[in-house]
Parts: C-alpha cells; sequence; structure tokens
C-alpha cells in the first residue's frame, strides 16, 4: 500500500512563502502523476497544481505565477512551493499520487492533508 505523508503546512502573513512537501512510500513514485489539490471552508475539493512523471506541469488559475510544484524521485517527494500568498489561498492541501495505464486510471492514494492559513 502507499502512503502519502504532506508537511510544511502553517500560519503565514498575506504575501509570505510557504513550501510544502509530500513523501511517498511504495515503488510506484516515479511513474505517477503527483497532484496537490485543495478544500476552503465552504467549497469543494479543486485540482491547484499537478506534475507528471516526466515533468509537465499545470497550475490553477488562481494560482498560476505564484505557486511552483515540483518532484524530487530519489526522495520520493512532491513540493509545492507557494509565494505571495493570499487569504483565499487558506484551505487543508492534499497531496494525491496517480498511476495511469493506457491513458487509464489504475489507482490512486491520498494524502490525510496539511492545514494552510493565511492571515490578512
Amino acid at each position: 500500500q502507499v502512503q502519502l505523508v504532506e508537511s510544511g503546512g502553517g500560519l503565514v502573513q498575506a504575501g509570505g512563502s510557504l513550501r510544502l512537501s509530500c513523501a511517498a512510500s511504495g515503488s510506484s513514485f516515479s511513474i505517477s502523476i503527483m497532484g496537490w489539490y485543495r478544500r476552503a471552508p465552504g467549497k469543494q475539493r479543486e485540482l491547484v497544481a499537478r506534475i507528471t512523471n516526466g515533468g509537465s506541469t499545470d497550475y490553477a488559475d488562481s494560482v498560476k505565477g505564484r505557486f511552483t510544484v515540483s518532484r524530487d524521485n530519489a526522495k520520493n517527494t512532491v513540493y509545492l512551493q507557494m509565494n505571495s500568498l493570499k487569504p483565499e489561498d487558506t484551505a487543508v492541501y492534499y497531496c494525491n499520487l496517480r498511476v495511469e495505464q493506457y491513458d487509464a486510471l489504475r489507482y490512486e492514494y491520498w494524502g490525510q492533508g496539511t492545514q494552510v492559513t493565511v492571515s490578512s
């Protein structure tokens, strides 16, 4: 079984920066698509950023130019660097590991989430 453990969340001032980490157990990290999702109060979970096993990235429009997703396959870890944080970024952030075959989902796992709070 794959386990995902997020870390790096906390309280930060508006305009500040924070880096989230997600460490994965298991042998499938190097072939996975890794994503960061978030759920803000009163809202549904949304995709923030993702990175493929080949290094391609994409971002939600609301975070483009401010957030950067990266991965270190040697450490089985994906990162989310968050700069110029805004109060509306306040949410629980979740790590997602997804493995596809022939453009179809094979399996995926979720972390338990880490709280990010941005003060005004």
